[in-house]
């Protein structure tokens, strides 16, 4: 019982991390680094699933409120809601750091500090990819091909990942018919994905061949999924963002049409996200905006890029 009072007294208080998806891949990971890097700071972290419901969000931010937390980190699931949580933060003297999806005004301000990816600039690196995996395989002009890019249009983080798909892909690939390039959008879960590609590929049955890529890796999964159903994965290519799924497709047996994707670590967004945070409560100055690029991987080089993430 000492050594247990001990280890509480010793604590620097509790930081929460509030994701709104904690039942996906991506926040399990990024909770796990946020809560390495607090206790690596002398504080305990409680992680919390707001399960995509505003209503589930809100209550986490009053529990954090009532438990006195000395911090939190969070992607918010609604971003609608972001004035109201850092209110409430701010009502109680609790510093906030937004990691992935920023918390803002409705014309895009910045109301907390962010941490995420470099969304634009990963979007851009999978639509050179695409765009070379097309002239490679002579699909530019291809009367059986089209490109499909997944979109969640309600985010604000994900909105740059797919326009910078589209800017990349149709700069490198000016011939390709822009006619053919399709967008569906969805919610980030995998189930979501597959049905929004599906309904374009069912639509579309004079294409043979599809490129795919999209705003999470949740929903290219569910694209791959999709064309498995269709019997169209043949000779289709799908490139994800994140490589955290991606990279179990490539230990099957088999190839797979997942053929690349955009790796960017959630545990540098997870740690970062709390390193701000920290430096917030330490008086510091902090900057509102802290970017992580990413790389594009294969089958055949992903173990080497993403280490102990290739796992």
């Amino acid at each position: 019982m000492l050594c247990a009072l001990t280890a509480v007294a010793e604590s620097k208080g509790m930081i929460y991390g509030i994701y709104k998806a904690g039942d996906q891949t991506w926040f399990i990971d990024e909770g796990a680094a946020a809560e390495a890097a607090a206790k690596g700071a002398g504080y305990d972290f409680t992680y919390v699933d707001a399960k995509m419901s505003p209503e589930e969000y809100l209550r986490a931010i009053d529990n954090a409120i009532a438990n006195n937390a000395a911090g939190v980190v969070t992607c918010i699931p609604d971003q609608t809601m972001s004035q109201a949580a850092v209110d409430k933060l701010a009502e109680a003297g609790i510093p906030v750091v937004a990691a992935d999806d920023a918390l803002q005004t409705a014309d895009g301000t910045k109301i907390a500090p962010w941490v995420g990816i470099n969304a634009y600039v990963i979007g851009e690196a999978n639509g050179a990819w695409v765009a070379e995996y097309a002239k490679a395989n002579d699909l530019v002009n291809d009367p059986e091909c089209a490109l499909l890019i997944l979109t969640m249009d309600t985010v604000s983080s994900c909105v740059p990942r797919a326009e910078g798909e589209y800017d990349k892909f149709t700069e490198l690939c000016p011939e390709f018919d822009t006619a053919k390039i399709y967008k569906a959008d969805y919610d980030g879960t995998t189930d979501k994905g597959n049905t929004a590609a599906a309904a374009v590929f069912t639509a579309h049955p004079e294409i043979t061949r599809w490129l795919v890529t999209g705003a999470n890796e949740e929903g290219t999964i569910g694209a791959l999924r999709a064309l498995e159903s269709a019997g169209l994965d043949g000779e289709s290519c799908v490139v994800g963002l994140g490589a955290y799924m991606a990279k179990d497709e490539w230990k099957k047996e088999g190839e797979s049409a997942m053929k690349a994707a955009a790796y960017f670590s959630s545990l540098s967004v997870g740690a970062g996200s709390v390193e701000v945070l920290l430096q917030i409560i330490d008086g510091q100055e902090v900057t509102m905006e802290t970017a992580v690029d990413a790389v594009v991987v294969t089958p055949e080089t992903y173990v080497e890029v993403m280490g102990k993430d290739a796992e």
